[in-house]
């Protein structure tokens, strides 16, 4: 089976939260995709509920493409302690950083259900574990703890 990096990750030595370049594909032709681990809590300490990380992922998928170019997708992690984040290019991770905060700062302070897009049944297949109210405590939690440009030290916050 092919080795897979976030599988390799010592997950008891990082300080979530933080924001860390995990690698760099490369197509056929040079394009360049990086893939960004996005923590938002502490693996194994403590994790977000299903309907905080549903809201976070829809409201991230447009805010972040709204503050940074580049964005493929974000994706939750399925331990629910935060996102893969794909992107073309190689951006730097401080100013992944800037892009997640500005969003989480919105998400916290001025989001309204009807900023949280594809909540219909036709556009979401789980639109009912929804929560703005827990996506805002959590995307508080994150601010409040600020988020590290390094997985293994508090850098940036």
């Amino acid at each position: 089976m092919a080795e897979i990096e976030s599988f390799t990750l010592d997950h008891t030595a990082v300080l979530a939260p933080y924001v860390r370049r995990i690698g760099v594909e490369r197509g056929p032709h040079g394009d360049a995709i990086t893939n960004f681990d996005v923590r938002f809590t502490q693996p194994n300490v403590r994790e977000m509920p299903t309907a905080a990380v549903h809201t976070i992922e829809h409201l991230l998928a447009g805010l972040l493409r709204d503050r940074i170019d580049g964005v493929i997708d974000i994706s939750p992690f399925g331990c629910r302690t935060g996102f893969h984040l794909l992107m073309w290019g190689e951006p730097a991770v401080p100013d992944v950083v800037a892009a997640l905060t500005g969003s989480l700062r919105f998400i916290a302070d001025d989001a309204v259900e009807t900023d949280v897009p594809a909540v219909s049944a036709v556009e979401c297949g789980n639109y009912r574990d929804h929560s703005l109210h827990s996506a805002r405590e959590w995307a508080r939690v994150v601010l409040d703890e600020g988020i590290s440009t390094d997985a293994f030290a508090r850098v940036g916050v």
